[in-house]
């Protein structure tokens, strides 16, 4: 079972056939591929498991730091007290703050790592952001860490050893190795995500989304034309 960033780097270093005692593999070099695999394969999909929530208290300004942590652009769904807020295009939240400079309307919209609420809106309480996280560098000194997936999708983990192969090979000018081990990778990833949206495919939606749903003809599915952004335009 490969679960802690201990055991990923020494199945990486049996299936290399290295160790750390040889220049070309040094404990620093296997540590930042530990981590730069971790990032790339946690930010390869919107994972459930990197979904995070803030809380903070609201104050009648526009612009908000983006919560720590949390991806540029990644919120999707934003209550500030009970009120639940729209998310829309940035260029049409400015464009609806110059053109009705009163307007009440219950939206947000983020640019790079801030976020924007419309300062009008009748709204007060607890600001509750939903959105992706990075995960954080591990401790190098702490072997017994766990990545994103280990406790839900331990898959993941071969998948981040694949892309620290993918790495070692490239380093060698092994080119053509490089990029079988990346693909991969991405495979190995795809076949997680696969398994998770076909048990995602079970969600009902509920009558209070209204009437207004077309047939997924690939999946079958109901989805409600409204939440997709600028599906009129």
């Amino acid at each position: 079972m490969i679960r802690t960033t201990g055991d990923i780097e020494t199945e990486f270093l049996v299936r290399m056939q290295q160790s750390t005692t040889v220049a070309f593999i040094t404990d620093t070099i296997l540590d930042d591929w530990v981590d730069q695999a971790h990032v790339w394969a946690s930010a390869y999909k919107k994972w459930p498991f990197t979904e995070g929530r803030n809380s903070t208290t609201y104050a009648s300004v526009e612009e908000f730091v983006y919560p720590e942590g949390f991806k540029s652009d990644s919120i999707r769904y934003l209550k500030v007290g009970t009120k639940r807020l729209k998310k829309v295009l940035f260029r049409e939240y400015q464009n609806y703050r110059e053109d009705s400079d009163t307007g009440e309307d219950l939206i947000f919209s983020d640019f790079g790592g801030l976020y924007y609420i419309n300062p009008n809106a009748d709204i007060s309480g607890t600001v509750t952001a939903y959105g992706q996280f990075t995960p954080r560098d591990f401790d190098r000194t702490d072997l017994t860490e766990v990545t994103v997936f280990s406790d839900r999708e331990e898959e993941g983990n071969e998948a981040i050893i694949e892309k620290m192969m993918n790495y070692a090979k490239t380093r060698e000018k092994k080119f053509a190795e490089a990029d079988a081990h990346d693909l991969r990778a991405k495979t190995m990833l795809e076949e997680v995500w696969k398994r998770i949206t076909d048990e995602q495919f079970g969600y009902q939606g509920h009558k209070s989304a209204g009437i207004w749903q077309r047939i997924d003809v690939e999946r079958g599915a109901r989805v409600s034309d409204l939440d997709i952004e600028d599906r009129f335009f």
